[in-house]
């Protein structure tokens, strides 16, 4: 791929592995998994699970403006849960952060997330 390039904000967590945290394929950029670690302290976030899930919601902001574009910019949204009970929850947290018409989403029910969160997403945004 001759058009490929590396997306990276300080404002956005610090990648824990071997990733990036997007990378941008023309048009399209493939946003990492974020969890609801503060970028600052590289800690996760304390609180309930919507203060999380708004700490996830931040992070892949951040990416979004980092590659160029905005959450609504965003065409699929994958949510990764370790208690699909939160269902209502983030849907209450997403619409404070997105407005129709939405992304195309997945919420999956997943058994562990990396330091035990309870939430993850990963996104493919189109600019």
């Amino acid at each position: 791929m001759t058009n490929k390039s590396i997306i990276h904000t300080d404002d956005a967590p610090s990648a824990i592995g071997t990733y990036s945290q997007a990378v941008k394929a023309g048009n399209t950029m493939y946003l990492s998994g974020q969890i609801p670690l503060d970028p600052k302290t590289m800690e996760v976030v304390s609180g309930d699970f919507k203060a999380m899930t708004t700490q996830v919601f931040e992070n892949l902001q951040a990416v979004c403006r980092a590659a160029g574009g905005e959450l609504s910019d965003i065409v699929k949204l994958n949510i990764y849960l370790t208690d699909l009970s939160n269902f209502a929850q983030l849907n209450e947290v997403m619409a404070t952060y997105f407005r129709d018409p939405y992304p195309a989403r997945a919420a999956i029910g997943v058994s562990q997330l990396p330091k035990g969160v309870p939430v993850e997403m990963d996104a493919v945004m189109v600019i």
